[in-house]
């Protein structure tokens, strides 16, 4: 069963892409046709594409492995931070860093210190400051908040990256590309979809487009989820049955081999009561 249909999407207005001047010739498989000067996707072709994009996201997920969420565009801000926390995924929503991949230990460090500044405010140590030196301590900790709080829980390489408006956040794309990192991107007309693994042909600038998109990938992150819980509940179900079982094996295991123990004892008494009735 398909996660979207032609007219969500059309309604969200997906179907909405750039200029006909602006275009990207190696978009032109995913164009339906032009109309006043605009193009127009062919979404059938992207209810398709959602639907392989969900499938490899839901088992991304599934394997306990995370995706990040690349967005800075201003109208899709807080959609992305919405449907990337409801799914607990890590998620850029301010300027990407530079290097955040290619560099990802200098990245890991300026959030331990974060976590360095919280954690020595808390204990006291900064109560003895000064007023000027608490407040350059503040913006300081407001300001790494502000660009890596929503990757904190972020300790290794994403295992894809989920980006919206491939053109604008290139250097993301590059990044992914040089470490072999799948990328999956909203790419509008006027992108190149050649760098993107699963692309899905969209309005990219619309917060509607961009949210019933997300709606159905993030749904089958969540069904990723949930069956990794069901599959390691299931294998401590039935670790504990096993324990159970070797448990309950032990008592009859201890009286076979306390039964075994004493045969030989019994067959070397047997002969000397036999000696002992001859005498």
């Amino acid at each position: 069963m398909a996660r979207t249909n032609f007219d969500q999407l059309l309604q969200a207005g997906c179907h909405f892409g750039h200029l006909k001047r602006k275009w990207n010739p190696a978009m032109a498989p995913y164009i339906y046709t032009e109309r006043n000067g605009i193009h127009i996707i062919d979404l059938h072709k992207t209810v398709a594409k959602i639907d392989e994009a969900a499938d490899a996201l839901k088992q991304i997920a599934k394997s306990g492995k995370k995706v990040l969420f690349v967005a800075t565009k201003k109208q899709t801000k807080e959609v992305i931070a919405e449907k990337a926390a409801s799914v607990n995924m890590p998620y850029v929503i301010e300027r990407w860093p530079g290097g955040m991949l290619t560099n990802f230990p200098t990245i890991r460090k300026a959030v331990k210190k974060m976590a360095n500044i919280d954690k020595l405010m808390n204990d006291g140590t900064y109560s003895n400051l000064s007023k000027r030196e608490l407040l350059q301590i503040t913006r300081q900790r407001a300001k790494l908040e502000k660009n890596l709080g929503s990757i904190a829980d972020l300790t290794r390489l994403p295992s894809a990256l989920f980006v919206v408006d491939v053109l604008k956040e290139n250097i993301a794309v590059r990044e992914a590309n040089r470490l072999g990192i799948p990328v999956f991107g909203i790419v509008d007309t006027n992108s190149d979809p050649n760098n993107i693994d699963f692309v899905i042909p969209a309005n990219d600038d619309a917060k509607d487009s961009v949210e019933v998109i997300l709606n159905a990938c993030c749904s089958a992150i969540a069904e990723g989820i949930e069956e990794r819980k069901a599959e390691k509940a299931d294998e401590k179900a039935a670790d504990a049955q096993g324990e159970a079982e070797d448990d309950e094996a032990k008592p009859k295991r201890a009286r076979k081999a306390r039964k075994d123990a004493d045969a030989p004892a019994a067959e070397e008494a047997a002969p000397a009561e036999e000696k002992a009735t001859e005498e």
